[in-house]
């Protein structure tokens, strides 16, 4: 069977009424949005790389580039969602809006008692994950949750991750194997098994050609 599933399929809706209702307007306000999310992460990333500024992730980081992501879309951008969420085309229930904030603090914990022991890679599998596990906001999820595996990734390995063909464009581009792999950690969960390991291999896959777009920038630039 082929799988012809589009990001609506895996996507979460807010219900409240729309800042921009207008597609095209939606859709360049989203664009500037994200260009903004992803300054934000450098910004954070060189700030962390600081010897004199340990890293540990707080709820007010997932705040801070969610508020980047839905500013002008959402009255909610940069807070947790007041109620209830389902998540289209998974078998996926997130938890109930009480829930969220220790949720969130349970990633957090986690990442912070693991920075050391765990691969940068599996760390930003977990944030990648997990917070599309908790699913916190009423949008922007998916967003945020790359935003952030990506600054993870590259404070746990300590220098912005060169390339151009970015882990978070990459996913933009094809949801489908990111969605696949989402799907196998929820359901090593439903077992209470924290198996990474697909994402794991799908991220590591997508650092690869983020630093191949490296070489073939340096090859275009001798000819």
């Amino acid at each position: 069977m082929t799988d012809d599933r589009t990001e609506e399929d895996r996507h979460s809706r807010a219900i409240e009424p729309e800042l921009v209702s207008d597609a095209d307007e939606r859709a360049a306000r989203e664009a500037r949005n994200g260009l903004r999310q992803f300054d934000r992460v450098i910004e954070l990333v060189d700030y962390f790389l600081d010897p004199d500024r340990p890293f540990k992730l707080r709820s007010s980081h997932l705040l801070t580039l969610h508020r980047e992501a839905l500013d002008g879309l959402s009255n909610y951008a940069g807070n947790f969602r007041p109620a209830g969420i389902s998540i289209g085309g998974s078998k996926h229930q997130p938890v109930g809006a009480h829930q969220v904030p220790e949720a969130v603090e349970d990633l957090c914990d986690y990442i912070n008692e693991n920075w050391r022991t765990k691969s940068a890679i599996h760390l930003a599998s977990y944030c990648l994950w997990k917070l599309n596990w908790i699913h916190p906001f009423t949008d922007g999820n998916g967003r945020t949750s790359r935003a952030l595996s990506f600054m993870v990734l590259c404070i746990r390995l300590g220098y912005r991750v060169p390339g151009t063909n970015t882990i978070p464009a990459q996913i933009s581009a094809d949801k489908t194997p990111y969605y696949k792999a989402l799907e196998a950690a929820d359901a090593a969960w439903r077992e209470r098994n924290v198996d990474l390991s697909i994402l794991e291999n799908y991220l590591s896959h997508l650092l690869a050609q983020q630093l191949a777009s490296v070489v073939d920038d340096a090859i275009r630039a001798r000819e």
